[in-house]
């Protein structure tokens, strides 16, 4: 699906515009076009990115390569070509899932393009037009910083959550440790890496935005970019501590599960060495001679059961008299 729209000042906006009035509107240097192409088929990318925009074919092929690629920005002269990570909405901690959103921005345009069924930055920008046209006044820069500044907002609330979880995994360790607490330590830990991953080459491209001399950001608008620069260092930073916290929780669950183990192994070890002395005084009268002396005596029987409590006695005030239990 093509969705557009052309704004000039002193005109009336336009939005879902035709083939023929996006050539008209993209050879309009005075005026602002952004086009979105949402789930493009191959018909719409040939009509729009090669017969309008004339986009370089790499840029093209890594737009529409399916596997994952790390945020970038390349430089081709009259545009930028922008590949960002977009967080996937609603999707559990343990399926954490990004969907690359890449944007082409030129003097008078942004052109935006993406795969994934729902893409909230551009979905969250178009909402915001309708309350707001100020944001087209204002030039293609700044409209392509604001979908990447909602496109980085983003990334906190999985911040706060991921923290959220850990808590709640710290009690979980502390009170009652089992295999189900151990698989989502796992899980949380591989959604802190995969954030990471996507983070630390994002800040490099929001740096070069806000730092490189391209004639495509105006100089007053470079402070926007850096702003989302600062953004993401203090995402990372936090990233980086939520790491730390879920690692600080996998050792403190794996010390947990060793002291269980050690407290098992005490009390069976306790068990086998009380019956140890009672297996033996078992095993002597259970050998069957004839010349035994108490054999035939009257309270043999409950005489061995004394025995065996006396034994059991002594060994448990023996054990307590040492702190072994």
């Amino acid at each position: 699906m093509i969705r557009s729209i052309y704004s000039r000042k002193g005109a009336p906006r336009q939005t879902d515009l035709s083939l023929e009035q996006l050539v008209a509107a993209y050879q309009d240097r005075q005026a602002l076009l952004w086009v979105s192409l949402e789930q493009p088929s191959d018909t719409e990318i040939d009509d729009v990115l090669r017969g309008i925009f004339h986009f370089h074919p790499l840029a093209i092929e890594d737009s529409q390569t399916p596997e994952y690629q790390a945020p970038k920005v390349d430089d081709f002269g009259e545009y930028l070509f922008i590949l960002a990570l977009a967080l996937r909405p609603n999707e559990p901690l343990h399926e954490l899932g990004t969907s690359e959103l890449d944007l082409f921005l030129g003097p008078n345009y942004v052109v935006s393009s993406y795969r994934s069924p729902v893409m909230a930055p551009v979905y969250d920008v178009w909402k915001r037009l309708e309350r707001d046209e100020r944001l087209l006044e204002r030039g293609a820069d700044f409209l392509c910083h604001a979908i990447l500044d909602h496109l980085v907002d983003d990334y906190m609330p999985l911040i706060d959550a991921l923290d959220e979880e850990i808590e709640r995994l710290e009690d979980e360790v502390i009170d009652r440790p089992h295999r189900k607490t151990l698989e989502r330590i796992l899980q949380i830990k591989h959604a802190t890496l995969t954030l990471r991953r996507i983070i630390a080459p994002q800040r490099e491209v929001m740096n070069r935005l806000s730092r490189d001399d391209f004639p495509q950001i105006e100089r007053q608008n470079r402070i926007y970019f850096r702003d989302i620069y600062d953004h993401l260092v203090r995402t990372q930073d936090l990233s980086e501590s939520v790491r730390d916290l879920i690692t600080g929780t996998l050792d403190t669950y794996l010390s947990a599960i060793s002291n269980r183990l050690n407290e098992v192994m005490k009390a069976l070890t306790i068990v086998s060495t009380i019956f140890l002395p009672l297996t033996f005084v078992a095993g002597i009268y259970g050998m069957n001679f004839t010349f035994m002396p108490e054999i035939n005596w009257r309270y043999g029987y409950l005489m061995v059961w004394v025995v065996f409590i006396l034994i059991i006695v002594a060994m448990i005030w023996w054990f307590k008299h040492r702190d072994w239990i």
